[in-house]
């Protein structure tokens, strides 16, 4: 085998083992991120007071679910004091906000109490929650996708290319067009 076809025949390899280059089977049967339109699957999570929180429980106002890599890392610290930054003007618009991640509930909790976070972080260890929503995990990390979720529970808008900075803007303004 020559140099050229075993370089990417080990390429091909390392993508299938790292889940990349396929779409998610979510357990609903379909393949690769909910569409507008979709039933939102229901998720617990705790409040920043240790209080357990459902999707279900903000049914009637505006909801967004971001998925993220990982507590700690640069973007997702940005990302996630984005929404910390905006958190009146959320509130405001009655924007209700949920972080899941496949960090622990322990990961969650130490970097919600050192970046002041006000909304819930779902612990999504096993990737359940983002295999319902057709997220990517690779290598045990969530891809940064973010959901925008109506009133009636139903995906408003998907947001599969997010930039951490610019972000909280763009959902803040959709969510208060539902």
């Amino acid at each position: 085998m020559s140099r050229a076809i075993h370089s990417i025949a080990v390429a091909v390899a390392l993508t299938a083992m790292a889940g990349c280059g396929g779409s998610v089977r979510r357990p609903d049967g379909g393949e690769g991120l909910l569409a507008t339109g979709a039933p939102a699957p229901d998720f617990a999570a705790v409040d920043a007071a240790g209080n357990p929180v459902q999707l279900t429980s903000s049914r009637g106002a505006p909801t967004v679910v971001f998925f993220y890599p990982k507590d700690e890392s640069p973007g997702c610290t940005k990302e996630a004091c984005a929404f910390r930054d905006a958190w009146d003007k959320l509130g405001a618009a009655k924007v209700t906000v949920f972080g899941i991640s496949r960090d622990s509930a322990e990961s969650h909790t130490l970097f919600r109490e050192k970046y002041h976070l006000p909304f819930p972080l779902a612990a999504d260890s096993n990737g359940e929650i983002s295999r319902a929503y057709g997220v990517k995990s690779t290598l045990g990390m969530t891809a940064r996708v973010t959901f925008l979720v109506g009133p009636d529970g139903r995906i408003a808008k998907v947001y599969p290319d997010v930039d951490p900075a610019l972000h909280v803007s763009e959902l803040l303004a959709d969510a208060t067009a539902l």
